[in-house]
C-alpha cells in the first residue's frame, strides 16, 4: 500500500494533477481519497486556499 500526497493554491490544479495521477492507476488498485481545504488570511487581510488530497493505492 502507498500513498501520494498533492497540495495546490487552486482547486482546478488540484483537480488536474489529481486526474493525471489516477489516470495511471488501475482500477483495482486505487484504495481511498482524503480531500482537505486550509484557508489563512495573512497579515494584509489576503486569503490564502490550500486545497489537498491523499491517495491510497495498492502499487
Amino acid at each position: 500500500m502507498q500513498v501520494k500526497l498533492f497540495d495546490e493554491e487552486h482547486e482546478t490544479d488540484l483537480e488536474q494533477k489529481l486526474n493525471r495521477f489516477l489516470g495511471t492507476l488501475s482500477e483495482d488498485s486505487l484504495i481511498d481519497i482524503k480531500y482537505q481545504v486550509a484557508l489563512h488570511v495573512d497579515q494584509e487581510g489576503e486569503q490564502i486556499y490550500c486545497f489537498s488530497a491523499m491517495v491510497v493505492y495498492r502499487a
